[in-house]
């Protein structure tokens, strides 16, 4: 089928947009600038320009493409504490993709976090039976849900906090930049709250197999590994960069994490159990803590 991508240029699409093409897919990707637009060609896809803002451009994509994949999010107003604006730009663009397709029978497979169901509220096991009302990502997730019932082959697609491959680690990245930045890894609290995690190439294909088969009105998990202590994630980013690591009070989380704060203390492990069962998913891609260990470009400062 025709697929439209958005996010094409992202860490998620660099593996979507080859498992999409290998199944036999042909993917349009959208680019708002000649650096993401030559990513997206590397990639192997069509290009079409535009940003989430551009919502008449989103509508005529989805209405030409036989199904959508949503993957973008602005992570740049996010990481600049800007999480309720990322979030609205994120529903809009979800409201005018739904647009498109009501009442054609079309997939959409859009996007949210298993971060974001814990900072609106959730707190235990997460599993994808867990719903909430509202909250940023989650109005998307339940407008994206809310299309089953106008005629969309809808689902969404939850990540963990730590989509790892190729050298990125998703918010992991950002406690390698902190420890490089301070010359200490840390951690709140004790460390034993924990984060889910995936490689790319596994989360990749719950993308396609839900773009293909997913009963509409799903929520899925592309979490491989359920939880991981942040302790045993900093110990380890400190091992390979020859720093100390030491726990962070709540006074000094700000300073020391800034916008990354509520996620290092949140507490969030997720179950794909319902995932493997229905899309019959498999994750053999390599954990967190082996890909960082392996990663050869964590290693010590020569300074």
């Amino acid at each position: 089928m025709k697929v439209f991508v958005t996010g094409a240029s992202g860490h998620i699409a660099s593996a979507v947009i080859p498992e999409l093409i290998t199944a036999g897919h042909a993917v349009t990707g959208l680019a708002r600038s000649d650096a993401a637009a030559a990513r997206v060609e590397g990639l192997g896809a069509e290009v079409r320009r535009g940003d989430l803002g551009d919502r008449d451009a989103l509508t005529a994509a989805a209405d030409e493409a036989d199904g959508v994949i949503h993957l973008a999010f602005d992570h740049a107003a996010q990481g600049a504490g800007d999480l309720a604006g990322a979030a609205a730009t994120d529903l809009l663009a979800v409201q005018s993709i739904g647009a498109a397709l009501a009442g054609t029978g079309k997939p959409f497979v859009s996007t949210n976090a298993t971060g974001g169901i814990c900072l609106a509220g959730f707190t235990g096991l997460l599993t994808e039976d867990d719903v909430l009302p509202g909250g940023p990502r989650v109005d998307a997730e339940n407008v994206t849900i809310s299309l089953a019932s106008q005629g969309v082959r809808s689902s969404v697609v939850r990540l963990p906090p730590a989509v790892h491959g190729d050298g990125r680690y998703g918010f992991v990245s950002g406690l390698i930049d902190t420890a490089r930045a301070t010359g200490r890894a840390g951690y709140c609290g004790d460390g034993g709250n924990r984060w889910g995690s995936a490689d790319t190439h596994d989360v990749a294909v719950v993308y396609r197999i839900a773009l293909e088969s997913a009963p509409a009105g799903a929520r899925l998990h592309a979490v491989a590994e359920e939880g991981i202590p942040l302790r045993r994630i900093a110990e380890t980013i400190a091992r390979r960069l020859g720093v100390p690591v030491s726990p962070t009070s709540a006074e000094e989380a700000e300073k020391r994490f800034g916008y990354l704060t509520p996620f290092v203390a949140m507490d969030n492990p997720a179950s794909s159990r319902v995932t493997r069962t229905s899309l019959g998913w498999a994750p053999s891609g390599t954990g967190l803590i082996e890909s960082l260990e392996q990663d050869p470009a964590l290693v010590a400062s020569a300074g």
